[in-house]
């Protein structure tokens, strides 16, 4: 018998968030349904829960640090579910995992110099590197048929000729759902380690992964590729947490931990909200059984969506997703502009989606659904879509 009820309807207006409350002040109508941002409509496993109870009980935040059960939580989560054996020095704890990100290209970067990223990708990743005075260089992913695939010849060409210094790989893939095979990513690897290009490898996707298709963090592809790169995890997608800001950055090579900790201290950062470091080890300790409910559902959800689109909308196509509850669905066949087709979503679907110019122009013809909320929630968001484009489109 089931523990969690992920069908049941939790009611997020007026707690002040993001997805549902600020509509307006993001210059969206008012009455839009959201599926953008990556966070999910269910309440946390009742174990976080408690846990922030009792410490709101006691009444007292001051500065705080992780104790040692924080890092035997997270040790065992990996060493269970990845077969990956970390160690406690490697670790440093930021408010997320973009702020790491710009800590990373300020440590491993000069002003001018490049960093390479693969678009259609999450665009902070464009942020952090523009908004430093980095010199972005973009390698596209290739789209064949319903598959994402990088190109290395691209990758390494442009290294050599861009000189680039730090490559941001997004594994599993945000927000094109492609999960990595190991092959793909000691590729990359050797690449990057020909070139003495750094990896930073954002795994914040990686409890989600679906069918046969398997995660493997970057660190664990050898010694090599471990002292060459930083692995980037947090809970706040796994057990939607991003509220609290607790991220765990891994970096087995002393040299660049010891860079990457002046950047952070350099942007005047030091202990946690304790209320993340609580729910963060109450989650890696107790979460396992509303993550293995809550995975299935989401499984659910993605196949409901497929049927729907190939039934109701079938100029719409879903590339199967092989990670993530972030569904990216082609729109090129109903006839609009990127810029038509987000107004058309906005005004005329009444949906608030993640438009795909956003991850860079190769996404032109894409938009970008989460699909981590109840069933009732979704088939509402798709009906609404389905009135839309039953206007436009002749059957």
């Amino acid at each position: 018998m089931k523990k969690y009820d992920f069908d049941k309807v939790t009611e997020r207006r007026h707690t002040g968030c993001l997805k549902y409350d600020f509509a307006v002040q993001r210059g969206r109508p008012a009455d839009v349904l959201p599926f953008w941002v990556a966070d999910m409509d269910f309440p946390v496993a009742e174990e976080i829960s408690e846990a922030l109870v009792k410490r709101c009980k006691h009444g007292i935040f001051g500065y705080s640090e992780a104790e040692s059960g924080y890092f035997a939580a997270l040790s065992a989560w990996y060493k269970n579910n990845f077969d990956w054996v970390v160690q406690e020095e490697w670790l440093t704890k930021t408010p997320g995992i973009v702020f790491a990100l710009a800590a990373a290209v300020n440590a491993f970067t000069k002003p001018g110099e490049a960093v390479l990223i693969q678009r259609p990708v999450y665009y902070p990743f464009t942020e952090v590197i523009e908004e430093n005075g980095r010199r972005l260089v973009n390698s596209p992913l290739k789209l064949k048929e319903d598959l994402y695939e990088m190109d290395f010849e691209d990758l390494e060409k442009k290294i050599v000729a861009e000189n680039v210094k730090l490559m941001i790989l997004c594994s599993p893939h945000n927000p094109v759902g492609r999960v990595w095979s190991e092959q793909e990513l000691r590729t990359v690897g050797d690449i990057c380690l020909k070139h003495g290009v750094i990896v930073i490898s954002d795994e914040i996707h990686s409890d989600f992964v679906w069918g046969e298709h398997k995660h493997t963090v970057f660190a664990n592809l050898g010694e090599a590729y471990a002292q060459n790169c930083i692995v980037c995890t947090a809970p706040s997608k796994t057990f939607n947490l991003a509220g609290l800001q607790v991220s765990n950055i891994f970096i087995p090579n002393p040299k660049l931990r010891q860079a990457f900790r002046k950047s952070v201290t350099a942007a005047g950062y030091s202990q946690l909200n304790s209320l993340g470091l609580l729910a963060c080890e109450a989650a890696y300790k107790y979460g396992s059984v509303w993550l293995e409910e809550l995975r299935a559902y989401l499984y659910t959800n993605i196949i409901f969506v497929d049927a729907y689109l190939k039934t109701h909308l079938p100029k719409l196509r879903l590339l199967p997703p092989q990670g993530t509850y972030l569904l990216w669905i082609d729109f090129s066949q109903i006839g609009m502009t990127a810029r038509e087709r987000e107004q058309w979503l906005l005004h005329e679907a009444k949906l608030w989606l993640d438009d795909g110019y956003i991850f860079g122009e190769e996404g032109n013809d894409f938009e970008r659904i989460n699909i981590a909320c109840p069933r009732s929630t979704l088939l509402q968001g798709l009906e609404q879509l389905k009135k839309a484009y039953d206007k436009i489109v002749i059957p």
